[in-house]
């Protein structure tokens, strides 16, 4: 059985109450949910996935099993995310807010990608979002993510929100997804027990008041902001819910779910406003806090986010249009060589120079024919590194 700290579980239980608490110790003994979510600008709905869809989001499903994603050439061409159940909450979330005329929007804590690919996908094609990501490793992996799940009008940069708020920027829709103690994540990362503690969590939701300050400031009158955290906690959630309410000219946002989703409400004394928060052991999935709220006033373009901050990337990459190129098929053993930035010879009749390369219909990059042989052009930091690679293709999606 795993330990958890004694003031986690003083502190929890209390919170959650006998029943919640007992259930949520359980699910420790059960095995973690895996989760994926197909990427409709390149998969169809899969029909083997739907008898296990996750219900509060499109295209979404459980699996059976958790396999080894790294040896899916499918996985790496962006043709699916591997995420966490209850973060997809948020798809139900945007199909029921106001998002058909919204223009300018940002992830401001946006790695390793999750959330902002979804949004992306969820929200109208000539919307831009920002994909932002304080930490330049963590910003790195967020723009491999980004570019291979492969939508335009998607910028990636690695900023402060106080840099944002300094650029007189403004946006209708900013997501928050605060770094916060981990308390939900302790099931599927261990790491997170050892680092958690009573005074990582007074540190968190102090930094996470900084944060909705600068994107507060970031959001249009009529906008929307949506705070989420993958914690438990009343300090990093109801706590800085009634902060925000007592600070700033907001009101909460409504959601409506359904109750067979076994989503737990507010579980601050005294404070009955509409939050959603995932409790393993209770919902299909770890742990999520989430709440919506929108700015007082009525809609209006003070300004907007165009232009004032240094692009880390543009998502108009050669790694998704390759329309110039002449497409090669690969084989699984030349997917995954290519996929570790391997070099080997092209069909002969593959016309010499920049060339796409493909598994199953589905562009991976991009190589350079030179004949006898063909330089690989896969980025080296995205690189596989394993030198292990199966005999036999185990698709994930059939």
């Amino acid at each position: 059985m795993i330990q958890l700290p004694k003031d986690f579980i003083h502190t929890t239980k209390a919170l959650m109450g006998e029943e919640r608490f007992e259930r949520y110790l359980r699910s420790f003994e059960e095995e973690v949910p895996v989760s994926i979510r197909l990427n409709p600008s390149k998969m169809t709905e899969e029909s083997g996935l739907r008898e296990n869809a996750v219900p509060w989001c499109r295209n979404a499903y459980y699996l059976t099993k958790r396999p080894n994603f790294t040896f899916d050439p499918l996985f790496h061409a962006g043709c699916y995310y591997v995420q966490e159940a209850a973060s997809m909450f948020l798809d139900e979330v945007l199909r029921q807010l106001p998002i058909s005329n919204c223009q300018f929007s940002i992830d401001m804590c946006a790695a390793p990608g999750g959330k902002s690919t979804l949004l992306r996908t969820a929200l109208p094609d000539n919307c831009l979002l920002y994909s932002n990501e304080p930490v330049q490793k963590r910003a790195s992996v967020l723009l491999e993510n980004v570019v291979k799940w492969g939508y335009g009008n998607h910028y990636v940069t690695n900023l402060y929100p106080r840099d944002y708020r300094k650029a007189k920027m403004k946006f209708d829709l900013i997501l928050c997804d605060v770094p916060c103690s981990g308390e939900g994540m302790f099931r599927k990362d261990g790491a997170t027990i050892k680092e958690w503690s009573l005074q990582n969590v007074e540190k968190c939701w102090q930094l996470q008041r900084e944060i909705v300050s600068d994107a507060w400031a970031c959001l249009n009158d009529g906008g929307i902001l949506i705070y989420s955290t993958c914690t438990f906690n009343t300090k990093e959630n109801e706590e800085n819910i009634r902060w925000m309410l007592s600070e700033f000219d907001a009101e909460v946002v409504s959601i409506e779910t359904k109750s067979e989703w076994s989503i737990t409400g507010s579980l601050l004394q005294d404070f009955d406003v509409p939050v959603y928060r995932f409790i393993p052991g209770i919902t299909r999935s770890e742990g999520l806090f989430l709440c919506v709220l929108r700015k007082g006033g009525e809609r209006c373009k003070r300004g907007d986010g165009r232009g004032k901050m240094d692009i880390l990337k543009t998502m108009t990459s050669d790694f998704n249009s390759q329309s110039s190129a002449v497409k090669v098929e690969l084989s699984y053993t030349q997917a995954m060589a290519y996929l570790r930035r391997e070099a080997f010879e092209l069909p002969p009749d593959t016309p010499l120079g920049i060339v796409g390369v493909c598994f199953m219909g589905h562009p991976l990059g991009l190589m350079k024919n030179i004949g006898n042989r063909a330089n690989n052009l896969y980025p080296k930091e995205w690189r596989i590194r394993t030198t292990h690679v199966p005999q036999v293709y185990e698709p994930v999606l059939w």
